[in-house]
């Protein structure tokens, strides 16, 4: 596109930030907060890229079809572990969710922020590039998922201080430590709220020859799941195919058997942030004593995983007010004070 036109059709267009996540794609439109938050989920004919109903089997229409869908349809989340799975169903989804911010309009040219996992490698960021700029962005910015989710809950990253974010998200958990606008160290494990999911139902696999598919199995976590003793155990039924005898039935668990299942994930992060600050410079690390941790991200919602993360590192840790919404909100913040923060940031290594 000619460049006059792009920056002309800018004008009518509104910037974003967007958090582009395994789970939930989020838009934070500065001003005005988020603006839309639905499923990474796209439903399309099999064997093609075209999406159901008209090009509107996007987001939450999409979720409600998986594990539900006829033969002709699949219903696809084009995110995995954090980075893009499936190129073109991304970006027909960006397209969407851009046109659906600006009110159908198919002509509009936003500057958009995306965040991305600190993990990641060049590749993997000129694929989300490409995939923005092909969706209808006339220019693009990533940012690191923790530096985001650092500014989106208000800490002081700008100052010679150590903040420690832990983002929990539904592909990758993300550990920084951030001081003066930049990270000093960090650790992205491709260890989530969907390995979360997924040990639910290995667990009624193995123990109840149950099969549950990924809406039930989050639906499970929700409801009953936890990472540490809770005052008062609970229980829910829960329905699926029995593996033997191939047909529907339902059992009663409890939270203390969903906590067990999900042992293995949650060390996996505790082991993540202990890493981190094993690597952390000891001015920062003194400065954490006081600080703690902060949490973010839909995977910190699990009931107690502040508290086990506290008693592994001895240090103060708390989840921040709306964790699912500080990555987005963090975006728009960047997109905000673009220039001053590119000028604050020093190159990092790949």
């Amino acid at each position: 596109m000619n460049p006059a036109l792009s920056k002309l059709l800018g004008l009518f267009s509104v910037d974003m930030g967007i958090d582009l996540g395994t789970a939930n794609t989020l838009v934070c439109v500065s001003g005005k907060g988020i603006v839309l938050n639905e499923p990474s989920v796209v439903a399309v004919y099999r064997g093609t890229n075209h999406i159901v109903g008209g090009g509107q089997a996007v987001g939450l229409r999409a979720k409600e079809m998986l594990g539900k869908t006829p033969g002709n349809i699949d219903a696809i989340r084009p995110m995995k572990n954090g980075v893009i799975a499936d190129f073109e169903i991304t970006e027909a989804m960006l397209r969407y969710f851009i046109r659906k911010v600006h009110g159908e309009r198919t002509w509009v040219h936003p500057r958009i922020v995306v965040a991305i996992p600190s993990g990641i490698t060049a590749v993997e960021k000129r694929a989300v590039i490409n995939s923005a700029e092909r969706a209808g962005a006339r220019q693009v910015e990533l940012i690191e998922e923790p530096l985001a989710a650092a500014m989106g809950v208000g800490l002081p990253i700008k100052e010679p201080t150590a903040c420690m974010i832990c983002d929990v998200g539904g592909g990758t958990t993300e550990v920084a430590v951030i001081s003066l606008g930049n990270i000093v160290v960090s650790r992205s494990i491709r260890i989530a709220g969907d390995e979360f999911d997924e040990a639910i139902v290995n667990h009624l696999r193995h123990r109840y020859n149950l099969l549950i598919g990924e809406q039930t199995s989050e639906r499970i976590k929700l409801t009953i799941g936890s990472a540490y003793p809770l005052k008062k155990e609970m229980s829910m039924e829960v329905k699926g195919r029995d593996l033997q005898q191939h047909l529907p039935r339902k059992v009663v668990i409890t939270s203390e058997e969903i906590r067990a299942a999900l042992t293995e994930p949650v060390l996996m992060i505790v082991k993540a942030v202990k890493e981190c600050l094993e690597h952390t410079p000891p001015e920062l690390s003194a400065d954490l004593v006081d600080n703690g941790i902060v949490m973010a991200g839909g995977g910190s919602m699990l009931r107690g995983i502040d508290r086990v993360i506290s008693d592994h590192t001895g240090l103060p840790v708390r989840i921040v007010k709306e964790p699912l919404l500080a990555v987005a909100r963090g975006t728009a913040i960047y997109l905000e004070n673009l220039d001053l923060l590119k000028r604050l940031r020093t190159e990092r290594p790949e």
